[in-house]
């Protein structure tokens, strides 16, 4: 799970965030944190839409490499 501190980092800075939710790179939400509780966290995408996410999923700077959670798995 995220950390309070590192989602206050990524909403101050306004920095581009990849939510990796499964395998499939499609499946990715990008955009930047808005808001988040202790279960959720909210995100915006580039499309304006806001989107509710689980905070157990992965989340990363958009500018590294893809963390693929089924490849370490394996």
């Amino acid at each position: 799970m995220i950390l309070d501190e590192e989602l206050d980092a990524y909403r101050l800075s306004g920095e581009k965030v990849r939510v990796v939710r499964d395998g499939l790179e499609s499946n990715d939400v990008i955009g930047i944190v808005l808001a988040w509780d202790d279960e959720q966290v909210l995100i915006r995408r580039q499309n304006r839409r806001v989107v509710k996410l689980d905070r157990s999923y992965t989340y990363q700077p958009f500018s590294e490499p893809r963390y693929n959670p089924v490849e370490l798995d394996n």
